[in-house]
């Protein structure tokens, strides 16, 4: 319960801003703001202030601010504007400032996690430990092109394009400096140097992991799940797998590899806890999954992180680039979407929306801040989408007035709105379909 309540808490300052947004270039072009609200159906809370009446309402499932003469055409039966309330009417306004107004909205959302993801930084943000540890290749994908390139595991990078590296985190931001240029690497291998040059298909903006090289990383064990075999035979959480029916696990990737060859047969596995070594014995379980058939014994690896603290100009720079790398990958997912490169049952709605924020309300502070950034970025690109319900769809109809110096008729607007509103309807239903589906079935729709 605190959970949701937590939730809805975190919705509603998302929502707050974005009318907020509405509400202050509103004022600032001279409309007036006739009721602010948050949340739709009855009301909770209400009060005037000034020529503005504030509102909590029953349904915080969005918000919305009514502006004097914003809809004309619904006001018929209405009494006539007076000439100082005409002055001040949304719709009198010129076409730039309604726009601007519309707008405000979703720009808000989009400039709100430019201040809340420096903060995150500022505070300190876990990072994988691996970042600052040596550049050594613990696994190298199958087929990938680091593999088709000659990269090894156990492999140790020394320099990337002749500058030397003492790090994951600086190998990768090198690689991201000289991102569309042929890549030369001079690695150390067990008993020799080696080099290895490739040029990368996709620039590398994502660092080493791109080109399929995985960092180093024990086999020990952070997660258990309940009723599978690791659980039952007694293996437990920080337990670290030496070896398998006398095969050395030197990574969890070996780890991996070894229990698929096993297959469901009985095995020994040796492990080291606080210290002492001891042995179990495991029998893997064959499970199917999205497809495919895996053998599992049910553990998961145990993930280092360090907290990390930058200053405020750092934080700012590394806050800002983030922000706009999640802004880029929105926009991917949509456009994957679009083209059905990615399945509708990822999108989720409100349910799942006040699930992550709950979450993070149990969390800690950057948790919750990078959540905020998170949802915000998702609800600024959502509103921007030309659909005429949305604040996108009356963007739209701006441009057209613009372009052909008079709006859309009446007839074609309304046609129009209620076809925005089906498939906004639509979209909804899916979603809420997929949070149902994933509440109470585990897994995504259909």
């Amino acid at each position: 319960m605190i959970s949701i309540f937590a939730g809805i808490v975190m919705l509603g300052i998302l929502i707050f801003i974005h009318e907020l947004g509405h509400f202050c270039v509103a004022k600032f072009n001279g409309v007036k703001v006739l009721k602010f609200s948050l949340g739709f159906g009855p009301r909770l809370l209400s009060k005037q202030w000034g020529e503005t009446e504030y509102m909590i309402c029953a349904i915080p499932l969005g918000g919305y601010v009514q502006m004097l003469g914003e809809n004309p055409e619904k006001d018929e039966d209405a009494e006539p504007l007076t000439p100082e309330e005409m002055k001040r009417s949304f719709a009198n306004k010129p076409v730039g400032q309604r726009m601007a107004i519309v707008l405000a909205g979703p720009v808000m959302n989009l400039v709100f996690p430019f201040l809340l993801l420096p903060l995150t930084y500022l505070i300190g943000v876990g990072l994988p430990a691996y970042l600052d540890q040596p550049p050594c290749i613990g696994y190298v994908l199958p087929e990938s092109q680091a593999a088709n390139a000659g990269f090894h595991a156990k492999d140790c990078i020394l320099s990337v394009n002749g500058q030397e590296v003492q790090s994951w985190e600086a190998a990768n931001r090198v690689i991201i400096t000289v991102a569309g240029e042929p890549l030369h690497f001079v690695l150390r291998r067990p008993g020799e140097k080696a080099e290895v040059n490739f040029l990368p298909k996709d620039g590398g903006l994502e660092g080493l992991q791109s080109f399929g090289l995985l960092p180093l990383q024990e086999a020990r064990i952070g997660a258990l799940m309940t009723g599978m075999p690791a659980e039952k035979a007694g293996l437990k959480l920080g337990d670290l797998i030496l070896s398998i029916n006398d095969q050395a696990v030197d990574s969890w990737y070996d780890l991996k590899v070894i229990i698929q060859k096993i297959e469901e047969k009985p095995a020994v596995y040796v492990i080291e806890r606080d210290g002492r070594k001891m042995e179990l014995a495991i029998q893997a379980v064959l499970e199917e999954a999205g497809g495919q058939s895996r053998y599992l014994v049910g553990i998961g690896p145990q993930q280092k992180t360090t907290v990390k603290r930058f200053g405020l100009v750092a934080s700012i720079r590394e806050g800002s680039h983030r922000t706009y790398e999640l802004i880029e990958l929105t926009f991917v997912f949509i456009k994957k979407l679009l083209f059905g490169e990615v399945s509708a049952k990822n999108i989720g709605g409100p349910i799942t929306v006040i699930q992550l924020a709950g979450h993070a309300a149990q969390t800690d502070l950057v948790s919750i801040l990078s959540i905020l950034a998170f949802l915000s970025i998702q609800l600024g690109i959502l509103n921007l989408l030309p659909i005429p319900v949305l604040d996108g769809g009356h963007i739209f109809f701006g441009f057209f007035e613009l372009i052909f110096r008079r709006p859309l008729s009446l007839k074609t607007r309304e046609m129009a709105q209620q076809i925005g509103l089906a498939l906004l309807l639509l979209l909804m239903g899916l979603a809420f379909y997929n949070d149902i589906v994933r509440i109470f079935f585990g897994g995504n729709g259909g």
